[in-house]
């Protein structure tokens, strides 16, 4: 079936493009910036799709990662809703038979802006995502706290990972997966695919993956040019963290996405930045090992660091003009 958001849109409203904007903003998978977004009417909603053909189908082949990346977006457009005096009404995944039909946002009753929505808007276009060594310094437990009951908003339940024997055990879970991805000359391929002009930047890799106690990807190949001694990796990790859901279906991946984003913006408000390592959970068993250990009765589907660091520079954006379209499906389709 073709959808009509694929059109190209030369007039859409000041409202949808305020939406498309902050959308776009939301992480993703290196970069990938798998959505497609849509106006309903003249500014009368906002459609959030996944982009298939941006998917990777080799680190992840059922979509998980793209649908968390999905619902980063939404929280994004969700909070540019609020940005504008309106409470947001969100249907997810409207149309049943159209599972990349992520969801449909309106416009809902006029509602002043709270100073801490006023403070999380501001954070889309000042959240970054680092990779390599935090400052020295821990966050304060009254962050951390804060920090969980945001994810706890979302449906999703954020843990710190304090233990050093746990830390080590996810790390050793971390450090497998990568092991096989770079291995796996497939996979290094699609990785090193997104580095280009609308994904990383090549300087946004030069750091080596190995420079903390959770190996991080290895775009560039430079875990074969020299080693990082394995007694420096824990200087600058910062606190790692693993986000969990009830359930792991499309709308808990969603679900995910949107606890992730409220995360990061809270966090990026306070000038703290997360780096992700997600790679054991883009292989079953050893995802199956980190909800055994870490998330037991419910199901991981992020892995993070979070710190402070320097300021680092926004990674590329897609163009508006490609990314937003008309309205896909009338609201009988449901």
């Amino acid at each position: 079936m073709t959808t009509a958001y694929r059109i190209p849109y030369r007039n859409p409203g000041h409202a949808a493009l305020h939406l498309a904007r902050a959308a776009s903003l939301a992480p993703s998978p290196h970069n990938v910036q798998p959505w497609l977004f849509a106006e309903v009417g003249h500014d009368r909603g906002f459609e959030v799709h996944a982009d298939t053909g941006r998917r990777l189908l080799l680190t992840d082949p059922g979509g998980r990662e793209a649908t968390i990346a999905g619902g980063a977006a939404l929280f994004n457009a969700r909070t540019a809703v609020r940005q504008l005096g309106f409470r947001a009404v969100v249907d997810v995944l409207p149309v049943p038979r159209r599972p990349d039909f992520l969801a449909r946002v309106g416009f809902g009753a006029h509602a002043p802006v709270t100073r801490p929505e006023a403070r999380m808007a501001w954070a889309i276009g000042h959240r970054r995502t680092h990779r390599g060594r935090f400052a020295p310094g821990r966050l304060s437990e009254s962050l951390l706290d804060d920090l969980s009951v945001q994810a706890r908003a979302e449906g999703a339940e954020l843990q710190p990972v304090h233990d050093a024997d746990r830390l080590e055990l996810l790390a050793e879970l971390v450090r497998t997966a990568e092991d096989r991805h770079r291995t796996d000359h497939g996979h290094a391929a699609e990785l090193a695919r997104c580095v280009g002009p609308w994904g990383l930047p090549a300087e946004a890799c030069l750091g080596h993956p190995d420079l903390t106690v959770l190996a991080g990807r290895d775009y560039l190949g430079l875990a074969h040019r020299y080693t990082v001694p394995v007694r420096s990796r824990r200087v600058g990790t910062g606190t790692v963290f693993v986000l969990s859901t009830p359930g792991d279906g499309r709308a808990d991946w969603l679900r995910a996405g949107q606890a992730l984003q409220r995360v990061l913006l809270y966090a990026a408000a306070r000038d703290v930045v997360a780096a992700f390592h997600t790679q054991p959970l883009e292989l079953p068993a050893l995802r199956a090992e980190v909800r055994t250990w870490f998330t037991p009765g419910r199901f991981p589907q992020m892995l993070l660091r979070l710190g402070h660091a320097a300021p680092t520079p926004r990674l590329p954006r897609r163009p508006l003009d490609g990314l937003l379209g008309h309205e896909s499906a009338p609201a009988s389709g449901r």
